[in-house]
This record gives structure tokens, C-alpha cells and sequence, in this order.
């Protein structure tokens, strides 16, 4: 079981590079990261509902709208409701979200991606949210099915009887014969970047008729983002990092989500050399990291592999690199790092803070 959950954890790793535009899509390779045996889907990663009534003038008013007598207007009470249904705000449905026409707020929503499933709980659309995939353990308030984000079932899905789907990707006909039975296919592939994922939380929030609420979680991450990178910025310049998926070695290059964080403190990634095929997940070697001797060391998979500081630290000829010797050990949370929702704040903080130790250990 254990071996099982480690390849599908690689697996949405890897899935990032996998996802791309709609139009040219294929199955991803890995779990975020790269396991050649765990081809899998990256998950792997959120604003007031505003949908305006449409406020119809009363009879009473129409009538007073049309009356040419000065007097009947006066004192014609619901007039005022005309001047209300004039200003009012145009209604947010029927909405186009990355070319998919949604006709009305959506109230039955299948979330086949934990990123997804995560933003529409942060952004108040948890109600409208009537199943998940089985990997969509966070909040805990989730539902729980056994529908599958890798393997999707058309069937499964559809006797939700959604009016809406949010995929990561499709493995094959699940978009056209979603299309075919008049239910809306909203994609959100893996991402490259942060502002990538604000953006992906707007269109959610728009497509669930929550765009207000969207848009004050994607500007408020973006606001304690740049607080974090501006406090620990200048202590992570010029450091290197090695980011270890698994314990087999996989690694996240600049170019994923994962390293496009890092990135932001100016650590540069010594996996970066090593994507020769620009896969963003590439599989050093021990050699290669020894050699490299990176600053600090990020590990995930602390629950599927067992890693931990001091098996790192055990390893043949790993003991006298910098960062075992520097304590600079870190242990990142596969899903929290993997997943581009309302809680990637998390892995910014952690970075800051390992930055932050670093700094105070030097100084002593």
C-alpha cells in the first residue's frame, strides 16, 4: 500500500508539465513530480456571490414610469424601485469561463481536482459542491466519493447530476461526452506560477458565482506573498536548494509550480541542470546532489517514504553536505506544495521561516 501511494504521489507531481492548453493536452507522465511507473495527473496547485437580481420595476412603478402627470409621479412610491432596477448591476449569468457558457449559478458542482476543491471551499461555494474525487481530502467538511481525477467515470460523474465539472485533464472523452449530456466542463490544468494559480481562482469564482469572494482571496495571498518574499527575500538570495519529491530522487525544477516559489526568494535550484528534457521533474542522482551541495534541502513524501532529517543525514556521503551540516533539513507537506489553492500561503510561510532559522543560525 504504502509503494502504491508513493507512485501516485509521484505521479501528481509530475502531472504539471502534463497539463497545458485545452487544445493539445496529453496524459501527464508523473505525480507532480516524475515516476516513469506512476503516470498520473498532477494535482496534485478561490471571491462576493454577486448574481444581481434582476430588479423588475412593480406594476405600481411601470405605471408611475409612463404617467405624464407630475402629480401621479410624486406620489407614485414604487418609482423609486424603477430608479433601483436602473442601476442595479447587469446579473453574472450566463458567464463564458475559458470558452465554457455557463448559464446559470451553478448549485450541483463535481470537483475532480483537490486544488479546485480546496478554492471553492475557501471562497464560501462549499454548498454548491456535491462531490469531489477521492484525492480531495482537504477541508475536512469535503464530501467524500470514491470518483476518480485520474480514471474518471462519465457515468459516476453524471448520476451527480451536476450542472457543473472542474477537471485537471482529460484522459480521453470525459469533456465531449460531459458536452453531450449539456453539462459544462470547466478545465484548470496544472500551473507554472503563482500568478497562474490567482488567475485560475478568479475564473473559478466567476464560474461558480462567486467572483467577489474570488478575487479577495487571489489579493490577499498576493499581499502576504509579497510581504513574506520582502522580509526573507534578501536572506535566500544566492543560496542553492534541492527540492526532493521522493526518496528515489525526483526533484522540481524552476520551472513548476514548486520551483516558481522558491524562485521568488532568489534560491536558485540546483535540479534546474540536470531538465535536460524539460519534463520540470527531473531524477538526480546521489552523485549529482553531493556534487551540487546544496544550502538547504526541502523533502516531501515524509509520509509515503519515511523520510526524515536524520535518515538524510545517514545517508553514504550525505552527512558533510552543507545543508545536513547547517541543520537546514526542511520538511514540506506533499499536498500543501503539490496544490495551488487558498493554502500555497503555507508553503511561501515555510520557506520564509526556513530562511529566517537559516539566517538566525548564522548569526549566532
Amino acid at each position: 500500500m504504502r509503494r502504491k501511494h508513493l507512485l501516485l504521489l509521484v505521479a501528481l507531481l509530475l502531472s504539471s508539465t502534463a497539463c497545458g492548453d485545452r487544445s493539445t493536452q496529453t496524459p501527464p507522465s508523473s505525480t507532480q513530480a516524475a515516476a516513469p511507473a506512476a503516470a498520473a495527473v498532477a494535482e496534485e496547485p478561490a471571491a462576493v456571490s454577486t448574481v444581481a437580481a434582476s430588479a423588475a420595476p412593480t406594476s405600481a412603478a411601470v405605471t408611475s414610469a409612463a404617467s405624464t402627470s407630475t402629480a401621479a409621479a410624486s406620489t407614485a412610491p414604487a418609482s423609486t424601485t424603477a430608479v433601483e432596477a436602473t442601476d442595479a448591476e447587469p446579473p453574472e449569468f450566463p458567464v463564458t469561463v475559458d470558452g465554457v457558457v455557463i448559464e446559470e449559478k451553478p448549485e450541483a458542482i463535481v470537483s475532480l481536482t483537490p486544488t479546485a476543491t480546496e478554492t471553492l471551499f475557501a471562497i464560501g461555494a462549499g454548498d454548491q459542491v456535491t462531490a469531489v474525487d477521492m484525492n480531495s481530502d482537504h477541508p475536512p467538511e469535503a464530501p467524500v466519493t470514491d470518483l476518480s481525477g485520474f480514471q474518471p467515470n462519465l457515468e459516476a460523474i453524471a448520476a451527480y447530476q451536476p450542472d457543473l465539472v472542474i477537471i485537471s485533464w482529460d484522459p480521453g472523452e470525459l469533456e465531449a461526452g460531459l458536452d453531450a449530456l449539456g453539462i459544462p466542463v470547466l478545465v484548470q490544468p496544472a500551473v507554472a506560477s503563482l500568478d497562474e494559480a490567482y488567475q485560475q481562482m478568479r475564473r473559478l469564482g466567476e464560474a461558480a458565482g462567486r467572483r467577489a469572494e474570488a478575487e479577495a482571496l487571489a489579493a490577499s495571498l498576493q499581499e502576504e506573498t509579497a510581504g513574506l518574499v520582502e522580509e526573507h527575500g534578501e536572506a535566500g538570495r544566492g543560496l542553492t536548494y534541492y527540492h526532493e519529491v521522493d526518496n528515489t530522487y525526483y526533484s522540481a525544477a524552476s520551472g513548476t509550480f514548486i520551483g516558481g516559489v522558491y524562485a521568488l526568494f532568489g534560491l536558485e535550484n540546483i535540479a534546474d541542470a540536470a531538465d535536460a528534457d524539460g519534463s520540470g521533474y527531473p531524477q538526480l542522482s546521489p552523485e549529482y546532489i553531493l556534487d551540487s551541495d546544496p544550502d538547504l534541502i526541502f523533502f516531501g513524501c515524509a509520509l509515503w517514504c519515511g523520510t526524515t532529517p536524520e535518515n538524510i543525514a545517514e545517508r553514504p556521503g550525505w552527512s558533510g553536505l552543507t545543508a545536513v551540516e547547517g541543520g537546514a533539513l526542511i520538511e514540506v507537506d506533499d499536498d500543501i506544495s503539490s496544490r495551488w489553492g487558498p493554502r500555497l500561503i503555507e508553503f511561501v510561510r515555510l520557506i520564509g521561516e526556513a530562511l529566517a532559522a537559516r539566517a538566525a543560525a548564522g548569526a549566532q
